[in-house]
């Protein structure tokens, strides 16, 4: 699914207005599949009861009063309620003529009684930016206390398309997106006001569309993976070294590793300071132990770099950085892990905190580097404060890339994937993720599919997908604040089934 600018939207359908369909036929078309998504979602819960329909007086009106005319004919006591004069574009006015000729009731925004089971707010547009003044604000107000189902059509109206900025907006159930997401779906703060978001085709054809961003799928993602043989052996399913781990979170290794052993990756190494030997073998079995020489703080050392370079040679992949510390020993392993690697290479936590004091040895990197910073880490990397991060996460990460010549996974709600060219953004995930422990988690999955022969970026994109989807399942059957990152990795082996 792509993700559109307000400018890219309005380019789309004026190209497809002018090769394929008048603007009344793609707003009949609007209004029919939000109502199908109503009816999916809350068609028991509004079943002849009364509904609302807010309108302003622009095109994204004319989606409500088709919305308004449907439901009325599905049996739901539907009444559109102006918020401001009533229509006078071409295309709005022909469907609000034909909903009142239909029977709909009309109700000024002052005369409303909000005693309802549902509103469909169709306020503002895409075209909407700023700070919404009388009689919207009060509008506003007065759908986000109401006790009743919110639906938003296309984009939660007070909300800016195009930066995904808020001053003042409706707070959303269900968002349904015409044709295409848009950035104050997938950018904070906007996205918090979209409730669950479900988008549909209204059918406008590809070569109206110019390049963009795209959501992840979960056909792209089973496009990344190949029916595995079956005179196979473990050799086919590529070499993961991790290097990972130290006294005070030795449970950073055993997270990274596990994830990697549940996603499939046929060998796997764990290097790690030879003080968490015990800790690391009473919970993994699989792997192949590399305990290594460590400093004061139980951390790597200096001295373990030789046996590192020497594995490195044995990798198809390395994962790097979950909870190895900040020292100067780490540092040191952590450029010369860069610099010397000739497979790819996923840096983490600590490792990418390690980057950020020396950030041109990317530069002197001979294979891919994946990054897979927090927002706090992308702040330090690039020199600004995480709210600059927050309000311009795909323009971070894309010019970090760019920049620096590899990927960077930008994790939060809406995860960004990009090599400073091509951009995904994830939808998979939720609230309970947000605990220590589920991005070394994310690392070894990122990992773990490269070693089996994905192309870096694509494997960072399906692991961030997986990763989100397990993610979702635990939340649905244990609770967001209930679930753990034990919770997801027993069920990630059992996920991976969708991906065969």
């Amino acid at each position: 699914m792509r993700i559109l600018t307000a400018d890219e939207i309005k380019k789309a359908e004026e190209e497809a207005i002018n090769k394929y369909f008048s603007e009344a036929e793609l707003m009949n078309r609007a209004g029919k599949k939000c109502v199908d998504k109503i009816v999916k979602f809350y068609g028991r819960e509004i079943d002849g009861k009364r509904v609302l329909v807010f309108c302003g007086n622009g095109k994204n009106a004319g989606d409500g009063f088709v919305i308004a005319k449907r439901l009325c004919q599905f049996g739901n006591h539907a009444e559109i309620v102006l918020c401001d004069k009533e229509p006078t574009l071409p295309a709005p006015k022909k469907y609000f003529d034909e909903a009142v000729e239909n029977g709909v009731k009309v109700t000024r925004f002052t005369d409303c009684n909000l005693d309802c089971a549902l509103i469909v707010d169709c306020v503002f547009g895409i075209g909407f930016h700023g700070e919404p003044k009388e009689p919207f604000n009060s509008v506003f107000n007065a759908i986000n206390e109401s006790n009743a189902i919110v639906v938003s059509v296309d984009i939660p109206s007070g909300t800016d398309a195009s930066d995904g900025s808020v001053i003042h907006a409706v707070h959303a159930d269900l968002t349904v997106a015409i044709s295409a997401y848009k950035y104050c779906h997938i950018l904070p703060p906007a996205n918090a006001y979209c409730g669950k978001i479900t988008a549909v085709n209204i059918g406008i054809p590809n070569d109206c569309y110019s390049e963009s961003a795209l959501t992840i799928t979960k056909t792209y993602v089973k496009s990344i993976f190949e029916k595995r043989r079956l005179n196979s052996n473990k050799g086919d399913f590529g070499k993961q070294l991790n290097i990972c781990g130290s006294y005070s979170m030795p449970g950073a290794s055993v997270i990274c590793a596990e994830s990697a052993l549940k996603t499939g990756v046929g060998l796997l190494k764990c290097a790690f300071p030879k003080s968490i030997y015990g800790a690391l073998t009473a919970h993994l079995t699989q792997p192949v132990f590399v305990p290594l020489s460590e400093n004061e703080d139980k951390t790597l050392s200096m001295g373990a770099l030789t046996d590192i370079l020497k594995e490195i040679k044995w990798a198809d992949s390395i994962a790097v950085g979950c909870g190895i510390g900040v020292n100067d020993d780490t540092q040191l392993l952590i450029n010369q892990i860069v610099k010397e690697s000739e497979v790819p290479v996923v840096i983490d936590a600590d490792g990418i905190n390690s980057v950020s004091v020396n950030i041109d040895v990317l530069k002197d990197s001979k294979a891919p580097v994946v990054l897979t910073p927090h927002p706090g880490e992308m702040a330090r990397l690039i020199g600004k404060d995480i709210s600059f991060v927050q309000k311009n996460r795909i323009k971070c990460a894309k010019a970090f890339a760019m920049e620096y010549g590899c990927i960077v996974v930008l994790k939060g709600a809406n995860t960004i994937v990009t090599d400073g060219v091509n951009v995904f953004v994830n939808t998979t995930g939720n609230a309970g993720m947000a605990m220590g422990g589920t991005g070394d988690m994310l690392t070894g999955m990122i990992a773990s599919f490269i070693a089996q022969g994905a192309a870096p970026f694509h494997a960072a994109a399906s692991a961030v997908y997986i990763h989100g989807l397990c993610g979702d399942i635990a939340a649905r059957e244990l609770s967001q604040r209930g679930m753990t990152v034990d919770d997801m990795l027993e069920l990630l082996g059992a996920l991976m089934i969708e991906f065969e």
